[in-house]
Order: structure tokens, then C-alpha cells, then sequence
């Protein structure tokens, strides 16, 4: 996924670690040789049209309503048919209200009556304080989630590492995050549950007080669950 730290001097393209503290935790409960975060890519202003998520200070993200409003205010100006103008005087009422689209209620039929890949901020944005711009990690962690982004972890052996999917990913297709094989000999996962971990104090003490459910293709991952893969693997 890709984040665009909007209107934050210095701010060049790269692939970040999202460090979550959470792994942290993880990674104190469980031996392995190394800790791995998941990775996201960051970009300056040039990375705002295609960007998963924005993080705008509290003057930058006045620019973007703005722009939307030209845009909306433009589209108006054109005569649009009736369905779309509704949707637009409505869009028009909450920016300049100075409120992001994606703050609002729009359904998808609102998204379907207009063009809405030219508008800003009908992404997921997080407004950050000036100081909060100091702590970039904690942010990242912020835009990832108000992107509908979560984690899963694997822990153990190599590395304890943790994977980004979008909210609402199964299993099955959780295990192609980690290697096409682990998706097509797809077995079952063995789940452990966040918060269920860290109550019992680790994997084998999860394991032992009946923690660990064995879940099939169509489970919907929760955010930091821990999983182990069963598949068959191809030749």
C-alpha cells in the first residue's frame, strides 16, 4: 500500500517499515533470529493521486478541500444531469463546511453518479498535529488502519514478521500474501488471536490453554492474528 505524507517538507519516495509495537510485543513472547515489518511505500506530494491513504497537517488538508471544491464547483459549472448534480451540491455543502469526503456519507451509488477519481479526499486521511509529525512511525500506523489495511503475523524459527492485507481478506488468500504455493496447497490455518497471545504470554502458552482454532479457506482474517499455514507443497 502507499501513503502520501502530504505537505511535509523533505518527505521523499520510499519503502518504510510500519512499526507496529504490536510485533514488538510479539517479538519478546517468541524466539526467532530477526524481527520483520511489514513494509509501505511513502511518497511526498507527488504521490497523491494514487495513494492509499494521506497524512496532512491540519493547514495542508485545508488545500486538498479545496481542491476538491474546484473540481466539484467545475463539474456544476458544466451542467451535469440531475443524479449526479444532486450528489455534487451535497459534496459542494461539506467542503466548504471544510470537511473531507471520506468523513461523510456517501453511498455507493452517490460514488457511482459521479467521476469521483479526481477527487482528494475521498481517500482515507489522517490530520496530524505539527508535533505528532515528529513521531512518523505512530502515523504510518494511524493511515495504515484508516486505509482499511490490517496485519497477520507469522512468528518462530527465521523471523517473527508480520504482513499487511486489506480488511477483509481470508485466509486462502492471506497464505498467496506469503507465497503463491501456500495458496494453491492451502490446507487449513492454525489461528491464534491477538489478544488471546498476549493474555497467555506467548504461542506455546496460547497452545496450551486451548487458544490455537483451525480455521479453513473462508475464515476472514482479524487484525494481528497469528497464523501457521498448513499446504500441500508442490513439486
Amino acid at each position: 500500500m502507499k501513503i502520501c505524507l502530504y505537505g511535509v517538507p523533505g518527505t521523499t519516495a520510499a519503502k518504510r517499515p510500519l512499526k507496529d509495537p504490536r510485533l514488538d510485543a510479539a517479538h519478546k513472547l517468541v524466539e526467532a533470529d530477526k524481527r520483520a515489518y511489514a513494509l509501505v511505500d511513502v511518497a511526498g506530494d507527488d504521490g497523491l493521486a494514487d495513494a492509499d491513504a494521506i497524512v496532512a497537517t491540519t493547514d495542508s488538508v485545508l488545500d486538498l478541500i479545496l481542491q476538491d471544491l474546484e473540481f466539484v464547483e467545475t463539474r456544476l459549472g458544466n451542467e451535469p444531469a440531475e443524479a449526479e448534480k444532486a450528489v455534487l451540491l451535497r459534496m459542494q455543502a461539506d467542503l466548504e463546511a471544510s470537511r473531507c469526503l471520506s468523513a461523510c456519507a456517501y453511498s455507493g451509488a452517490d460514488w457511482a453518479a459521479v467521476n469521483a477519481s479526481g477527487l482528494i479526499t475521498r481517500k482515507s486521511i489522517v490530520v496530524a498535529a505539527a508535533e505528532e509529525l515528529a513521531q512518523p512511525d505512530a502515523l504510518l500506523v494511524r493511515a495504515v488502519a484508516a486505509a482499511g489495511w490490517i496485519s497477520f503475523l507469522t512468528v518462530g524459527g527465521k523471523e517473527n514478521r508480520a504482513w499487511l492485507i486489506r480488511q477483509g481478506t481470508t485466509a486462502w488468500e492471506s497464505g498467496g500474501a506469503i507465497h503463491t504455493d501456500i495458496q494453491h496447497g492451502f490446507i487449513r490455518a492454525e489461528i491464534i488471536g491477538w489478544a488471546d497471545f498476549i493474555a497467555a504470554g506467548g504461542e506455546t502458552q496460547a497452545k496450551r490453554a486451548g487458544k490455537l482454532r483451525l480455521e479453513m479457506k473462508s475464515y476472514v482474517m482479524q487484525d494481528y492474528d497469528l497464523v501457521n499455514f498448513r499446504f500441500n507443497k508442490t513439486s
